[in-house]
């Protein structure tokens, strides 16, 4: 059985809820990364991304200035624990078309992230997991064609 602590990436940075959006996209930029944790102290309260801040953000006309990541990141964050099995991870992955989920000791400190890129890199021999997981998470899905611009 290959754990998730034997392939995810440790070291991780993370910020506050009451960080300034710019700030997280500008360390996105620096460590080429398309998503942040966000922790109080060192607890997982939320997750930002990207997109979030594109989405969330900038395309609601946001004050990028103003903007705090509490406004933009996702609250619903499922985290994995070191010991867990990569298997079981890739399934709720896939069930949740989710590529990366932050890791936790068992005290709930945030200690990684785990990717589907880190699987890949680092477990050769799960090769056919991971690629009917990234199949279930790449499934598009149904544009919002309400006109109200709301996610």
């Amino acid at each position: 059985m290959t754990t998730v602590a034997e392939v995810m990436t440790r070291g991780v940075r993370s910020m506050s809820p009451q960080d300034p959006v710019v700030q997280a996209a500008q360390a996105m930029d620096e460590l080429n990364v398309g998503v942040i944790p966000v922790c109080e102290g060192e607890k997982v309260v939320g997750m930002v991304t990207d997109r979030d801040i594109v989405v969330r953000g900038v395309a609601q006309q946001g004050d990028t200035k103003s903007l705090k990541l509490a406004d933009v990141m996702s609250t619903n964050v499922r985290c994995v624990h070191e010991d867990d099995d990569i298997d079981e991870v890739l399934t709720q992955m896939a069930q949740a078309q989710i590529r990366r989920l932050p890791v936790v000791d068992g005290n709930d400190k945030l200690v990684g992230i785990v990717s589907l890129g880190d699987v890949a890199a680092k477990t050769p021999e799960e090769e056919e997991d991971i690629a009917l997981s990234l199949g279930d998470i790449s499934t598009p899905a149904e544009p919002d064609r309400s006109g109200s611009g709301k996610q």
